[in-house]
């Protein structure tokens, strides 16, 4: 297991469990964090589970793949440095302690 901690727009902190492999979408679904959508089921065809990714955890993380970086282009939330769809993160023990921040748009 690894935390990973989901900071809202309003300044709100979820911190959980994760699952070594899962995605931080699927573990933000599965234990309710609100602003985490993931319309398409993590398929990555939505943007619904948008992610600012913390700076400290960015080089692990790395970048978009091709496709999700043209999803990210039609996010509803602006588009930082360090966006990724939490769909597309798999949990890892190096990850323990990921945070990621919300986007305020996020549907």
């Amino acid at each position: 297991m690894s935390k990973v901690t989901y900071t809202d727009s309003s300044g709100r902190v979820y911190t959980v469990d994760a699952t070594v492999g899962e995605s931080v979408m699927a573990a933000a679904v599965k234990n309710g964090v609100p602003g985490i959508v993931a319309e398409c089921g993590g398929n990555c065809s939505c943007a619904t589970c948008h992610v600012y990714v913390g700076e400290e955890f960015a080089h692990l993380v790395g970048g978009p793949g091709d496709m999700e970086d043209d999803l990210l282009d039609m996010a509803v939330s602006e588009r930082r440095d360090t966006s990724r769809l939490s769909c597309q993160i798999r949990v890892t023990q190096e990850l323990d302690g990921l945070a990621v921040e919300i986007p305020p748009d996020q549907p």
